[in-house]
């Protein structure tokens, strides 16, 4: 599991040291460097799985499209390179990317493993020099990183070999696609509700039944064709409806599913902003599936400017699902703001046992709190 990531002069951030957990939430102000944590570890991925035998980080691609350099570096502090630090198990992994103001991707300026030097690598293929553990690579390679950005409904959906498409996509693209080519395949026991047949295809749908009360999912190949359909409904008296006649929550949702369910122990979600196009019950109720996952043992990461989901992790911690010491709470400034009131860019507030949190910054999921003071006149 990561515990940890640096980043020195990466977009917004001089430097950055940022504790993980299994579950780790990171929220504040727009513009502030949510984004950019995630953006940093979906870089890696974006190289290691599009881009195997490069020797060059890649700025652009299917996950992200950055631009150039002089879009990634600190404007403010940083010259020509900029640094990744993690801290694996207890080891330490820092690289250092660096190129010309409109490079479109950057060199391996540098590697060291614990304070030790290595030479610039072959290929990041790898990530790590030879005789290293390749765990830490592989889990990079094989994250899911899903973007705020995700695809609403469709008409009809491709279908693309499991073997090349074996997460759901940064915008949810292939949700489908793996649904339907693993729907026999058996969710880890760890994530499994008993009551309910042990198949992808049934436990996604029975988990979708907890946001979208009734819901049902009906996959059909078309024929003649490497494409299929999604039918929808939420009661057993009507029929299977088209996804654009149920809303946009349902598409929003079903990628966060299939991918949490589709993880391996041990692997690594990115995910922005879970709650969209979800009323407030069902933003609890991500946030309390979420923390369900990262107590199966899948690390979690998530952007959201939700209280309703932080709320649902909160409850989760006080139900004993998930311990508190295994949930990062990060409460992002922007620099400015930062620098001008004399604070921390990111703050981290601590959650106790009974979901209590200890300090609420200013800022930190407290509009609702102004609000109500305002209508009640005492500001």
């Amino acid at each position: 599991m990561l515990t940890r990531i640096d980043l020195q002069h990466f977009k917004c951030f001089e430097l950055l040291r940022l504790p993980l957990c299994p579950l780790t939430l990171l929220s504040g102000a727009n513009a502030s460097g949510k984004s950019s944590v995630i953006q940093a570890l979906g870089l890696l991925h974006q190289t290691i799985s599009e881009n195997e035998w490069s020797t060059r980080l890649m700025l652009n691609g299917g996950t992200l499209r950055l631009g150039a350099k002089e879009n990634v570096i600190d404007e403010i502090h940083g010259r020509d390179s900029w640094e990744i630090a993690l801290l694996d198990e207890g080891t330490a992994y820092q690289w250092r990317f660096a190129g010309e103001r409109g490079d479109m991707s950057l060199q391996v300026a540098s590697i060291r493993i614990d304070g030790a030097d290595y030479c610039e690598l072959e290929n990041l293929h790898r990530l790590l020099p030879s005789g290293h553990d390749n765990s830490l690579s592989a889990r990079l390679r094989e994250l899911t990183y899903l973007t705020a950005e995700r695809l609403g409904p469709r008409e009809i959906y491709p279908l693309e070999e499991l073997a090349a498409t074996p997460a759901v996509g940064p915008t949810g693209e292939h949700a489908v696609s793996v649904l339907y080519s693993s729907r026999d395949t058996h969710v880890p026991e760890s994530l499994r509700i008993a009551e309910v047949p042990p198949t992808r295809e049934r436990q996604v749908e029975y988990r979708m039944g907890r946001f979208f009360p009734g819901c049902e999912l009906e996959i059909t190949g078309i024929s003649g064709a490497n494409a299929a359909t999604l039918g929808i409904r939420t009661s057993k008296d009507t029929d299977f409806h088209r996804p654009g006649h149920t809303g946009f929550g349902v598409t929003q949702v079903l990628p966060i599913i299939v991918a949490s369910l589709s993880a391996e122990r041990d692997g690594l979600l990115l995910i922005e902003n879970p709650e969209v196009h979800l009323h407030p019950a069902g933003q609890v109720a991500m946030g309390e599936f979420l923390a369900e996952v990262a107590a199966a043992g899948v690390q979690v990461i998530l952007e959201t400017h939700s209280d309703h989901v932080l709320n649902g992790v909160r409850r989760s911690v006080k139900g004993n699902m998930l311990p508190p010491d295994d949930v990062a709470l990060h409460f992002f400034r922007p620099r400015q703001d930062a620098e001008r009131d004399g604070v921390e860019q990111v703050q981290s507030p601590v959650l106790d046992s009974k979901g209590n949190i200890d300090s609420w910054p200013e800022g930190f999921f407290d509009q609702f709190d102004k609000d109500m003071n305002y209508f009640a006149g005492w500001s």
